[in-house]
């Protein structure tokens, strides 16, 4: 069904355009039989293009029915969402149809789209490392960007593949509980992995606290808008006024709004209106023309001058950068444009990136300007894209709960022999990095959901020691001092422990989760503690969340060609995602079994 739409309201929105070019004001020598003329053109065009968008709608909803016919029926077997752990390891059943990703049916487009490269994380022996940590953030174009390419016929490159925003587009039912002011929960799942016999796969879920929309800050938002000549197709300038729009509507009183432009120079279009002032912004927003070269260094440094002009003082500063990403006039390398936005994050404006586009979308310039400018990244196909982005999870992506967010596992070598890390790769620090609060890590949005997922093998010997601090290793470790005790590693009484113990003390602890986070405007560094014993290896089933979870990333092995995907097939992950749907409130688990089947179709 929401093919069905996004298929008519694109060609609605292809409507609008050439109405809007008939529309203007006719020459002084136009003559009026001419103007008559191309107004019955629009209208045929438009009767003709509303008949097709409704039969495709019609076509969308019947396939939709059949669909969920098939899903209802899978999902029958199960109860409250939990399916036996024999259904969890039937994933090798069916015809294998991977292949090397980026290729398909459109293998004649041009493709001029860049992406920064993934090297695909190794499995690991306990002996050599028994500790991992990266940057945790919230970043979800991977998944859309890759929805794009399948639903388009074709397979997106290997390294468009990021299994970690693949698996994080989603959200997760389980309720968790906080313990006193902690910003987070964390809970963990173990069941049998389907990448590899014998082999465990670990679920670490950190859910961020959710706060009342009437709680958050008022806003000081700078929309900068790539208004270039590469801007000009429907699904770029267009399908962006749409989205900033629903933006527009969330607003009020106590927040302004700014409006930066750039093609071949920057333009303040706005400065500092008034959130309740809607008309005033729809309109500059609506009067925007994409033309030009892309000088978007420029427009960014522009962006940040008049963000700090009208910062906020315990509000919300954040930048909304629109962009295809290709620059090409001034500042344009990936080092030059992180150093530009790196010299700016310390001073509390946040930014976020929209992108937009297909063929030529640089997602190597807006990974590097979310990663290294304390934001996020969006890629928007659709109005519904815009709707989930910008409505349904403005305060996710619009709102910092913590700053700085870094995760860090210690796995047991008493238990655990080798471990595989699924996804995140580009996201790596150093152990060492952990316990430095100068080290930049990533920002959590408000209600967030961040998950990991780690393969492990069980039976190992001792652990390395490459500099860090080993919880799980002889002679005696000083762990950092932190609250210790209860579900997400605090106590009831919130006492302050320093562990000092060997391996042998943790018998029935597998690994510790770690988590280091940053109140928004502070500059030490908080700890979170979350270890996980050896009886959750005896679950005897899994979760929906734990099981959707899972089959993401096995799509995600699929489309990269991973040498780790074992006997995984397109088949199994249609019958584990189906029988994992969940409470699926907004429909996108949903929207992952069709795209599985799209998938097959062009296979």
């Amino acid at each position: 069904m929401k093919k069905g739409i996004r298929t008519a309201a694109l060609l609605v929105m292809a409507i609008a355009i050439i109405m809007s070019g008939c529309s203007a004001a006719p020459q002084a020598n136009q003559a009026p039989d001419n103007m008559a003329a191309a107004a019955t053109t629009v209208a045929q065009t438009t009767v003709a293009a509303a008949t097709t968008a409704a039969a495709a709608t019609t076509a969308a909803a019947a396939t939709t029915a059949a669909a969920a016919t098939t899903i209802a029926a899978a999902a029958a077997t199960t109860a409250a969402g939990v399916a036996p752990a024999d259904v969890y390891f039937n994933w090798a059943d069916g015809n294998n149809v991977g292949g090397v990703a980026g290729t398909g049916s459109i293998g004649q487009q041009a493709n001029n789209e860049r992406y920064i490269e993934i090297v695909e994380n190794a499995e690991v022996p306990v002996s050599s490392q028994s500790m991992f940590t990266f940057s945790m953030k919230v970043d979800t174009a991977a998944y859309s960007n890759i929805q794009r390419y399948i639903e388009n016929g074709s397979l997106p490159p290997a390294d468009a593949v990021k299994i970690e925003e693949m698996i994080n587009y989603f959200r997760y039912d389980n309720d968790l509980a906080f313990y006193s002011n902690d910003p987070f929960a964390i809970s963990t799942e173990i069941g049998r992995s389907p990448f590899g016999a014998g082999k465990y796969l670990a679920y670490v879920r950190v859910k961020a606290r959710d706060i009342d929309k009437e709680q958050l800050p008022p806003s000081n938002l700078t929309f900068l808008i790539d208004t270039s000549g590469s801007m000009s197709s429907y699904e770029r300038l267009p399908l962006l006024k749409t989205a900033f729009g629903m933006l527009v509507d969330t607003l009020t009183e106590d927040d302004t709004v700014s409006i930066v432009t750039y093609a071949g120079t920057s333009a303040i279009l706005l400065d500092s209106v008034n959130g309740a002032d809607k008309l005033r912004i729809l309109d500059a927003i609506n009067s925007l023309d994409a033309s030009g070269s892309t000088a978007g260094g420029e427009g960014i440094s522009s962006a940040y001058r008049l963000a700090e002009k009208n910062f906020r003082e315990g509000g919300n500063n954040r930048i909304i950068l629109a962009t295809d990403g290709d620059f090409n006039v001034g500042i344009s390398s990936l080092p030059e444009l992180e150093q530009l936005v790196a010299a700016q994050r310390g001073n509390g404006i946040y930014l976020s990136i929209l992108g937009v586009g297909m063929w030529n979308l640089r997602d190597d310039i807006m990974e590097t300007l979310a990663k290294h400018g304390n934001g996020n990244a969006s890629y928007i196909n659709s109005v519904q894209d815009a709707k989930k982005v910008l409505v349904d999870e403005l305060t996710s992506n619009l709102y910092v709960i913590a700053d700085d967010v870094k995760a860090q596992v210690e796995l047991n070598p008493d238990h655990i022999k080798s471990y595989r890390l699924i996804g995140y790769e580009n996201r790596a620090l150093d152990n060492r990095d952990f316990a430095d609060d100068t080290k930049d890590a990533g920002e959590i949005g408000v209600g967030s959901d961040v998950v990991l997922l780690f393969e492990f093998e069980l039976n190992g010997d001792n652990g390395s020691d490459d500099g860090s601090e080993l919880k799980y290793a002889a002679p005696v470790q000083n762990i950092t001092p932190a609250i210790r005790g209860g579900g997400n590693g605090r106590g009831d009484g919130g006492e302050v422990a320093t562990l000092q113990q060997t391996g042998s003390d943790y018998p029935n602890e597998l690994f510790e989760i770690r988590l280091r986070y940053k109140n928004p405007g502070e500059a030490e560094s908080r700890l979170m503690l979350h270890p996980v014993g050896v009886e959750q290896l005896s679950n005897q089933s899994n979760s929906s969340d734990f099981r959707f979870a899972a089959a993401v990333a096995g799509f995600g092995h699929i489309l990269r060609g991973s040498s780790y995907l074992g006997g995984v097939t397109i088949d199994g992950l249609i019958s584990e995602a189906q029988s994992s749907l969940g409470r699926d409130a907004q429909g996108y688990r949903y929207d992952f079994v069709k795209l599985l089947m799209d998938y097959k179709n062009i296979r």
